[in-house]
């Protein structure tokens, strides 16, 4: 595990907050904890973190909200939601907003550092985004490192689980990209809400590419998808 990793944690409930705080911190890593959303929004302007995780029901400013204003400023950073709620809804809802991951309370602290692990592990390590760097699509150049998707006329700064998953897509241009292969690569396992938020981030990419008619992100029953072009 990398030294002194920062994560920005926001949580309302007091006794929780600084039993996690407490806990990451045994496990090196560095924790900063605040009450609710906007004073933890103020913390992220200010800092540099690796890593945040965020309360769905805070006061003043809720989780959601709060992930919705820093992924308008930072497209990559991985955000873990705690919620009380296990509602199908509001789970997609985080993953539509850019969240990584998500956990429902009560939990494990075990179960956390796991979900941490695992997480910091695909976006710290360069390995899953090496091999060929730049791919053509049609008038789009997708650049991995730059985790960008351009034209002339436009771009777009992808999430790393876009990048990461719009690469396999690239890597099986015109064949099929198995589902359950994508789900295990890049959110570790297959559950259905993984497979959920996976789906997510597909119709993500197509209102990405919607404007390239020779490029086309086809479901293939039963299998998974292809990329054709």
């Amino acid at each position: 595990m990398n030294n002194k990793l920062r994560i920005l944690l926001a949580e309302d409930d007091e006794n929780l907050g600084i039993l996690l705080k407490e806990y990451l911190k045994a496990k090196n890593y560095e924790t900063d904890l605040l009450p609710d959303g906007e004073k933890a929004f103020l913390s992220f302007q200010r800092n540099v973190y690796d890593l945040c995780i965020f309360d769905v029901m805070m006061p003043i400013k809720d989780g959601f909200t709060l992930a919705k204003e820093i992924r308008e400023t930072n497209k990559t950073i991985p955000i873990i939601f705690l919620t009380a709620k296990s509602l199908k809804d509001d789970v997609l809802q985080g993953f539509k907003l850019g969240g990584d991951d998500y956990i429902t309370k009560p939990f494990s602290m075990e179960e956390l550092l796991f979900r941490i692990e695992a997480i910091l592990r695909r976006t710290q390590s360069e390995s899953k985004l090496s091999g060929q760097s730049i791919y053509k699509l049609g008038k789009y150049t997708f650049d991995i490192q730059k985790q960008s998707l351009f034209s002339v006329d436009n771009t777009h700064k992808l999430t790393t689980k876009e990048t990461e998953l719009l690469k396999l897509l690239c890597d099986n241009m015109n064949d099929v990209l198995e589902r359950n292969y994508a789900l295990k690569t890049i959110w570790i396992d297959d559950s259905y809400f993984n497979a959920r938020s996976m789906d997510v981030y597909i119709t993500k990419l197509r209102k990405y590419l919607k404007d390239e008619p020779d490029i086309e992100i086809l479901n293939v029953h039963g299998k998974g998808f292809k990329l054709l072009g």
